[in-house]
């Protein structure tokens, strides 16, 4: 019997190599097995980029592969979290910028004051914000030279002796400087020694027969023990001993046990009370503490425009209304009361008996 012809089937292979064939023929001047590939353009929206390979097409039986798509982190690649990293960043450096005063309260690292912090006083004030009542102007330390601030807190008995002054009971004592402070007063012996030796030796001062039986005579190192030591101290010194900063607050003598502590910022300045009058305001120094080991207590002005009485606090004032409000800030151990007296300056317990001094 007649077979009707076969169609010859071709192969794969061979149908593979005529697409290969047609697609290169009409490809004019490309080069043979480059690959096509559409443009990317993640900004105007085109579409992906699809890869053409140089592969034939695939079998009938074949399924062709979806293609699968890709996310927005492979589209944009590292922009994607560039923005808000950038955006974080940014937050923090305003944030800091405009807290530093809030940074550097927490670490110190901020604060200038921290680290410029000035060192503890010499002299020791008053504590900060602690108020004691009205400001005197009569009661503070007025301008003038150089005063000796501090010291050794050591004391020199400087050289010296004189006979026994007055009748009665007889105290003995000694006249000291404290070391380091030689250089702010001149010539102690000259300056202090002398001075101290006159106003006690004076018939104004304690051996006046009015005191009641007193007899004074100055010793030294050398001579038998004081009965009280006059010492000319540093402004700290006096603050010390003399509790400035539980007592008044203003620079003052005082006399504790058989110690007469001279303040030397007074010494130098004076009062204003005393108008400048130095030599005057020493020698009131000197009658007033030593007046202390006797047994004498402060008092007041006993009349309008009189001389005030050594025992009154001239360093602080000469009017009673003031004292009487000092008085409350630290009890000065009598009543002033305030009568509206205030008195003239006065060096000496008894200014109007015996020999005239200045």
């Amino acid at each position: 019997m007649n077979r009707p012809p076969q169609r010859s089937r071709a192969s794969a292979s061979d149908r593979r190599s005529a697409g290969r064939r047609s697609a290169h023929a009409g490809s004019g001047d490309r080069r043979r097995g480059e690959p096509l590939a559409a443009s990317w353009h993640p900004v105007s929206g085109s579409p992906e980029p699809e890869h053409v390979d140089d592969a034939a097409e695939p079998d009938e039986d074949v399924k062709p592969r979806p293609r699968r798509r890709r996310g927005a982190h492979y589209r944009y690649g590292w922009r994607i979290y560039a923005v808000p990293l950038l955006i974080v960043v940014s937050a923090l450096a305003v944030f800091q910028t405009l807290r530093p005063s809030e940074r550097g309260s927490a670490s110190g690292l901020f604060d200038p004051i921290a680290s410029d912090a000035p060192e503890e006083p010499i002299v020791t004030e008053a504590p900060p914000g602690q108020t004691f009542g009205p400001a005197l102007f009569s009661a503070d330390l007025p301008p003038g030279g150089q005063i000796p601030e501090t010291g050794a807190r050591t004391y020199q008995v400087l050289p010296g002796t004189s006979p026994v002054i007055g009748s009665g009971q007889l105290y003995r004592y000694t006249v000291e400087v404290e070391v380091g402070i030689e250089a702010q007063i001149g010539n102690p012996n000259t300056e202090f020694g002398k001075l101290v030796q006159a106003t006690l030796s004076d018939p104004r001062s304690w051996t006046n027969p009015q005191a009641g039986g007193i007899s004074l005579q100055r010793v030294d190192a050398s001579g038998p023990r004081p009965d009280f030591r006059v010492i000319l101290v540093s402004q700290q010194t006096a603050r010390e001993a003399c509790d400035y900063r539980n007592g008044v607050p203003y620079d003052s003598s005082c006399r504790k046990g058989d110690m007469v502590y001279l303040n030397g910022a007074r010494w130098v300045r004076g009062a204003v009370s005393f108008e400048g009058d130095i030599g005057n305001y020493q020698r009131y120094a000197i009658n007033h503490e030593v007046g202390h080991v006797f047994g004498n207590k402060h008092v007041g002005c006993p009349s309008q425009g009189g001389l005030a009485p050594v025992m009154m606090q001239q360093s602080f004032s000469v009017s009673n209304n003031e004292l009487h409000e000092l008085n409350k800030i630290a009890d000065q151990g009598t009543e002033i009361p305030a009568d509206g007296f205030v008195c003239k300056y006065n060096a000496w317990p008894f200014p109007t008996a015996g020999a005239s001094g200045s």
